[in-house]
């Protein structure tokens, strides 16, 4: 069984989402595909400066995933500059925050995509442990709530 993907946290969801070289002719233009984690390395390492253990963190991936999408991004950019291709920003497997979500039944915590985050309360959503819809956002690995990037607010209870 192949290894479920583990999710890049990104803090920037850019407004334009699309390159273009000038002086092309659209319609036959060929592009690559920046994926958000892909461009979020850029911006860390590249915008911000940081060191590779610092980016990793912030993305909570290990330090040689960070340097695969860093590659990946920089490798897509070169190619799109040095051919004249244009640049497409959209996908790949992020989210805006990693959040605990506790089951006050029975104790189990676990973590779920800030995206995912609706289904928390819902009928259909309930603790993979025992089944019990009585969930609300549990403690974070540094025993914090989500402090208030959860649109919930660090409560979930339906």
């Amino acid at each position: 069984m192949a290894r479920p993907t583990k999710w890049r946290r990104i803090e920037f969801v850019p407004t334009v989402e699309r390159f273009v070289p000038s002086r092309q002719d659209v319609s036959d233009l060929r592009e690559n595909v920046l994926k958000l984690e892909e461009l979020e390395a850029i911006r860390l390492k590249d915008l911000e400066g940081l060191e590779q253990e610092g980016c990793a963190e912030k993305m909570r991936v290990s330090r040689p995933t960070f340097q695969r999408i860093l590659l990946a991004a920089r490798e897509k950019i070169a190619d799109s500059l040095i051919n004249g291709k244009a640049i497409r920003i959209q996908g790949g497997s992020f989210t805006r925050n990693i959040c605990p979500v506790m089951c006050l039944d029975c104790g189990y915590e676990w973590t779920e995509r800030f995206e995912d985050m609706e289904r928390i309360g819902s009928e259909k959503y309930v603790c993979p442990r025992c089944n019990s819809q009585n969930l609300m956002c549990g403690r974070g690995e540094r025993g914090q709530f989500c402090r208030g990037n959860c649109h919930r607010h660090g409560r979930n209870r339906p």
